[in-house]
């Protein structure tokens, strides 16, 4: 073989440190070379894993808060949709009082006006008497004497016409 032909204790020697290498780095760099990429790809990874649990939580969460936000809602037009109701109640019930007090002052009104008229009557009638015997001694041109006699003719004048 020629300069190329390996001496036996230098291929012995050149195989025994070339295991032991291959057994240091088997035994300790290797281990340590595998831990930094399992602690790399955890970090890429297991942040993209956490970041998707985080994002699902947060569509979660979301979710919830729409349902809440949702049922709020509904629960706010229901209320609206009472005070409507109760204001519609309570409209009509003022409104019908409204329309009692009316009838009542009307009636009220109307028996006051039938008092004063009645009043009014009994005192323009005495008056329509005395103005009557005045005028009819003016026509006549003497004084007119029983007027006691006079009245009743009156009153029975006044009574045949507004019967």
């Amino acid at each position: 073989m020629g300069p190329l032909e390996p001496d036996p204790a230098e291929l012995l020697v050149g195989l025994v440190v070339f295991f032991l290498m291959f057994a240091v780095l088997g035994k300790v760099l290797l281990p340590r070379v595998e831990r930094m990429l399992t602690l790399r790809r955890d970090a890429t990874e297991g942040r993209q894993e956490r970041a998707e649990q985080l994002r699902a939580e947060a569509e979660d969460t979301l979710a919830a808060l729409r349902h809440e936000l949702d049922s709020a809602r509904h629960e706010a037009a229901r209320i609206r949709q009472e005070a409507t109701e109760q204001g519609l109640v309570l409209m009509a019930e003022i409104r019908a009082e409204g329309r009692r007090e009316c009838a009542a002052l009307l009636a009220d009104a109307r028996a006051a006006i039938a008092r004063d008229r009645a009043l009014a009557e009994a005192e323009l009638h005495g008056e329509v008497g005395d103005l009557a015997v005045e005028l009819a001694g003016r026509v006549v041109g003497e004084p007119l004497s029983g007027i006691a006699q006079q009245r009743r003719i009156v009153e029975r004048f006044l009574a045949t016409r507004t019967a």
